[in-house]
């Protein structure tokens, strides 16, 4: 395949603390990039050696927040296509002979979106709200940014983009371990918490008690999580949990207000 700017592609990836997943990440991407870059949030663990000893361009930037960082990771690639994985995932085979296939005829499409395929503490999970779990991960520089809510990031295309459905998954490795996603779970909540609540948003406790529920009731039920058997039950859970999580953090600094005004 002969290369030409147009159809070069930069991989963008940020880090902290992630010596146990980042090896797998990079030598994935390295299959369809022209050009790694990890933004590290000053791991105190392995990453960094492991990242510079693969040869990537690899920066280090105060975190300020998942869209924030992932931004600042996207504005340093040079290429004119960014392709951003997490550290925890990588690119199935199928979708990097896609990705290749692509790169030799030239971009058709501004963006393109992908499946991503959880596994949860060693098991494929292929319904719920997890699957098919649709994300845009490439896309032409200059007409797409990441967006959305803290910490639950997304990519934003500008008006008119055309994005291309792609059926092929990025695998995602998102917890070994129930106690591991518990942990998430409580960080994430309050960040959202607090990004809700700065942003004006207000819960109730009529949200409080039906919206978990009925996020329960969805997933498990009506996505069919159920077909994942034990783990599947555990996600619908924990997702619920994390809903009324969020809302009571929010409750919270509500009342908090009230008795400081």
């Amino acid at each position: 395949m002969i290369l030409t700017q147009e159809n070069k592609i930069s991989a963008v990836i940020i880090t902290y603390n992630e010596e146990k997943n980042i090896l797998r990440c990079l030598e994935s991407v390295k299959k369809v990039a022209d050009e790694i870059i990890v933004v590290d949030s000053f791991s105190t663990d392995a990453t960094p050696e492991i990242c510079r000893e693969f040869n990537v361009v690899f920066l280090q930037n105060t975190f300020k927040g998942h869209v924030e960082q992932k931004n600042f990771a996207a504005q340093k690639a040079t290429s004119p296509y960014v392709l951003s994985l997490d550290a925890d995932e990588l690119l199935s085979d199928e979708l990097v002979q896609y990705i290749n296939s692509i790169k030799k005829q030239l971009f058709d499409f501004e963006a393109y979106s992908f499946k991503r395929l959880n596994n949860y503490c060693g098991k494929w999970i292929k319904n719920g709200a997890w699957y098919p779990d649709r994300k845009i991960r490439l896309w032409q520089a200059g007409k797409g940014s990441w967006g959305g809510d803290n910490p639950h990031d997304k990519v934003i295309m500008n008006a008119n983009s055309r994005v291309e459905k792609v059926n092929h998954e990025i695998l995602h490795y998102s917890f070994t371990s129930i106690s591991e996603h518990l942990t998430q779970v409580n960080k994430f909540s309050s960040i959202a918490a607090e990004t809700a609540f700065n942003n004006g948003k207000r819960a109730s406790i009529l949200m409080l008690l039906l919206s978990p529920f009925f996020k329960f009731v969805r997933d498990y039920f009506f996505k069919a999580g159920f077909r994942d058997g034990f783990y599947g039950l555990v996600i619908a859970v924990i997702s619920s949990h994390s809903k009324f999580l969020k809302y009571a953090k929010l409750l919270q600094k509500q009342i908090n207000l009230k008795k400081d005004s």
